[in-house]
């Protein structure tokens, strides 16, 4: 069934169709994240380690560029980059609902209930709906909190020693992912499972209360386990942290932005009250993502409260239940003062935004909730009472919905400066809100007629379950946008090809000045140019080199893009828009276009009215502290070829001058330029003094060989790589390695063995008890 209704909703994928929303950032910059990690690892057997086109260059593993490590980029390798990102969504929607399925199965519940459980988490939307907005990593895990839950079980409460191996695995999978704040969420609600567990709340059988401290201990071991075994992402992003844009943590206002408006907490009965996708007219200005949980859902969530035979069951619904509270507060981040205790006591939460994405953990509590609901009706106890409650409710939504009242609840709390978007949307709340109704309704006579015996228990099941299935298919599928094929949808263009067919490197500085029919165009202002293997001046990402940013003068909207002493800083060549107009820099020459893209847009290829070079010799070496140098470097009256001045960090001598030497005549060739690995050729001897100045950032791992020796190498011009040259210097090697990631790689392989030796010894070990027994 878990299959089934993932492919109900991801069938166009049989055909070929690339599951992407042309809204979202897999569109505009994940796709060609991972097409460069793909293809780099087949032309070179490695993954890549620097990425230099965005943003001036940027360490590949450290500054993260999406699931590098996870089980999924073996599925872009083996079947494109597409089709792999595709099938790895449709995988883990399934896997939600199947490893839910597993875990409630452990906690003895029948199988009609459990997979009612799975498919009401795998089809809701804080799961099934991540895939409009992209987010892989939060998709990721929220398919393995349900399976780590399961080991848990297995090894706290039952006490089989194998659980520990898989455990750790299942958390390493999960840093792997990489999605460091859903991974806090998994490990909080896992070890509050656990400690349940530990003290003998959730078995009805006496466990000897040091036997549970021991195997609560073991859980930890395995977590630990599992956290290094992330060490090949997590070793770089650590040594990272000091050049991000976002070290030291963004503050409070970061922290609560994305949290979720209390009023769409009704977007969990009628989806369409806020508005779906492109009706939103809520809080938070873009909503690709649902909260829609189920009306039926919601339903049978209420039915597993009050006492039960057994009264491990009863103690377990109460924790998933206080557990919804809490996830729910959380979520709603800055709307109440819970938050503040969030972030007062939580390590990391500086660093994070969007409280709202503790939501699928609202989502899986409730679906663990609905699965007792419905053990409730397998079970055969009557609940008619209950069942009208929610019939008479199902009718005043359905009535609030048509008569407009939810509607006007809308204008009440959007204002009028978003009054026009809420009735916009008011059609499709009336629609919407008749259909919660319906499904409530439906739900409602299939618990009635099973409790008072008028259908078989196994037929009541069944129909129950299609009735949650369609309840949540009606609405999630809407999330699920289907795009053609990489090859057609990142297709060239005459512009692309005008540009790939020019001497590099280079890089290009594009932007959207029109309006452009053309939805988000990756060429424009993203990263479809990466695809090309064309190098931008900016991009998407947000964790680029935090000394780039200041020298582009970000916080400034990148101001100094339109500084020439920036353009032959960065070795800016070309201007691409979509607009014939001049865009404020004299003298730019039009030499490709119009030209329509695969997005719609009509490009224009601009030149700059200057010539730059990606590297070239200064005949002198200064030292300053970045502010001074940052002054110094943008200012138009100062020639950037007339000194290096290099961070007072580096390592290199500089000297005291009175007045800039002329510039140096002396050629800089680009002999091989790869991702991480450059060499150039001077076309005579480097005097006495000088210094290679290249359009690259520096990041430490850049090492430099002159004629074949060792050379000094350093941060330069704010951001920039910086050479000194010996007297008579002609040839320089440079190359990127990351002896971070190389040590992360080291420990992250020895987890592994680790994690699987504590199998094969858990393993063992059970058999050995068991035979005893």
């Amino acid at each position: 069934m878990h299959a089934v209704c993932t492919l109900a909703l991801g069938f166009p994928a049989l055909a070929g169709k690339f599951l992407v929303n042309p809204y979202s950032d897999q569109y505009i910059a994940g796709y060609a994240f991972r097409e460069f990690a793909r293809s780099h690892f087949k032309q070179f057997g490695e993954i890549p380690q620097w990425n230099p086109y965005l943003f001036g260059g940027m360490p590949f593993v450290d500054a993260m560029h999406g699931d590098t490590f996870y089980p999924t980029a073996l599925l872009r390798l083996l079947l494109g980059t597409d089709t792999g990102m595709t099938w790895g969504m449709l995988l883990h929607v399934f896997l939600a609902g199947f490893f839910t399925f597993l875990f409630l199965r452990a906690l003895g519940l029948s199988f009609f209930a459990s997979v009612i459980g799975g498919v009401a988490y795998q089809m809701g939307g804080n799961v099934a709906g991540l895939v409009s907005p992209g987010h892989d990593g939060k998709l990721f895990i929220a398919a393995l909190l349900p399976l780590a839950l399961y080991f848990v079980v297995r090894g706290v409460r039952d006490g089989r020693n194998a659980a520990w191996g898989p455990l750790a695995i299942v958390v390493g999978l999960a840093v792997l992912s990489p999605h460091p704040q859903l991974l806090q969420y998994m490990l909080l609600v896992t070890g509050a499972f656990a400690l349940f567990l530990a003290l003998g709340f959730g078995s009805d059988t006496v466990v000897p209360r040091r036997a549970g401290m021991l195997r609560l201990a073991s859980a930890l071991g395995a977590v630990a386990v599992g956290m290094v075994m992330g060490a090949i992402q997590f070793w770089p992003v650590r040594a990272y942290e000091p050049f991000s844009p976002r070290a030291g943590g963004k503050g409070w206002e970061h922290a609560i932005s994305y949290s979720m408006p209390t009023e769409e907490v009704l977007n969990f009965v009628v989806p369409q009250f806020s508005g779906i996708l492109d009706k939103y007219w809520g809080r938070n200005g873009i909503h690709f993502h649902s909260e829609y949980i189920g009306a039926a859902v919601l339903l049978l969530a209420g039915l597993a409260f009050g006492a039960w035979t057994l009264r491990s069951h009863t103690r377990i619904v109460r924790f998933w239940g206080g557990a919804f509270v809490i996830a729910l507060l959380w979520a709603l981040g800055g709307n109440t003062p819970f938050y503040s205790l969030v972030y007062a006591l939580v390590p990391g939460t500086k660093y994070f935004r969007a409280p709202s994405t503790m939501l699928f953990v609202v989502s899986f509590c409730t679906a663990v909730l609905a699965a007792f609901g419905a053990e409730r009706i397998v079970r055969l106890e009557d609940r008619r009472r209950y069942v009208m409650g929610w019939g008479v409710a199902a009718l005043v939504i359905g009535a609030l919905g048509a008569l407009g009242a939810l509607t006007n609840l809308g204008l009440s709390i959007a204002g009028p400066d978003r009054a026009d978007l809420v009735l916009a949307n008011d059609g499709a709340l009336r629609v919407g809100a008749i259909r919660s109704m319906v499904f409530i309704l439906l739900a409602a006579l299939t618990v009635f007629v099973v409790a008072t015996k008028r259908v078989s228990r196994d037929l009541g099941g069944i129909i129950l379950l299609l009735v949650v299935a369609l309840d949540c298919w009606s609405v999630t599928r809407r999330y699920w946008m289907f795009s053609e094929p990489a090859k057609v949808l990142f297709g060239s263009n005459p512009v692309v090809d005008y540009l790939q067919r020019q001497p590099g490197p280079f890089r290009v500085l594009s932007f959207q000045t029109a309006p452009s029919e053309g939805v988000h165009d990756p060429l424009l202002n993203y990263d479809g140019l990466m695809v090309h293997g064309i190098s931008s001046v900016l991009g998407y990402h947000g964790n680029e080199l935090g000394a780039y940013d200041r020298l582009a003068g970000k916080d400034e909207g990148f101001r100094q893009v339109a500084n020439p002493n920036f353009w032959r800083l960065l070795n800016m060549r070309y201007v691409l828009t979509n607009s014939p107009e001049n865009i404020g820099i004299p003298e730019l020459k039009l030499v490709a276009g119009p030209a329509r893209d695969a997005a719609g847009s009509e490009l224009y290829l601009h030149e700059i009215p200057m010539e730059t070079s990606y590297a070239w010799v200064a005949p002198v070496i200064v030292k300053g502290d970045e502010a001074a140098v940052l002054g110094t470097v943008l200012d138009p009256r100062f020639d950037v070829r007339r000194a290096a001045i290099f961070d007072t960090s580096a390592a290199v001598q500089g000297e005291s001058i009175t007045a800039l030497p002329e510039p140096l005549t002396i050629k800089a060739s680009v002999k091989r330029y790869e991702p991480g690995r450059v060499s150039i050729e001077l076309d005579t001897p480097a005097p006495e003094g000088s210094a290679l100045m290249v359009s690259e950032n520096w990041y430490p791992g850049w090492t430099a060989t002159v004629d074949g020796k060792a050379a000094t190498i350093g941060k330069a011009a704010v951001s920039l790589i910086g050479v000194a040259l010996p007297t008579g210097a002609r040839a320089i090697d440079l190359r990127f390695t990351n002896p971070a990631y190389e040590t992360g790689k080291g420990v992250t392989f020895v987890a592994v063995a680790l994690a699987l030796l504590l199998f094969a010894m858990g393993l063992w070990a059970d058999r050995r008890g068991a035979r005893r027994v």
